[in-house]
């Protein structure tokens, strides 16, 4: 079953987010719009917020950070992600584990 901000991929999943950079922590903050937002602590200076959600997200999914890309929207708020090696339903599981 798919999930609003989760499409499945044959070698993965892509993920739609709505970023919010300068936040007080790092966190998966729920969903809006049919995008997944995340709060990130970096500031959108020089890569810093797009490096900071590509970690925060291999270490929320248990996947190496080689495993993900930013395919669009690398310089807005708004961006799709790409992970391999991962299925739909395990990355609800992991992204929402204890929200």
């Amino acid at each position: 079953m798919a999930q609003e901000g989760i499409r499945p991929l044959t070698d993965g999943v892509s993920l739609t987010l709505t970023i919010a950079p300068r936040s007080g922590r790092d966190e998966v903050a729920g969903r809006n719009a049919g995008a997944i937002k995340i709060r990130i602590r970096a500031a959108p200076v020089e890569g810093r917020a797009n490096e900071s959600l590509l970690e925060f997200l291999a270490k929320r999914l248990h996947v190496p950070r080689s495993s993900l890309s930013i395919t669009s929207g690398a310089t807005g708020r708004r961006k799709v992600v790409r992970v391999r090696g991962i299925s739909a339903d395990v990355t609800e599981q992991r992204l929402f584990a204890g929200d």
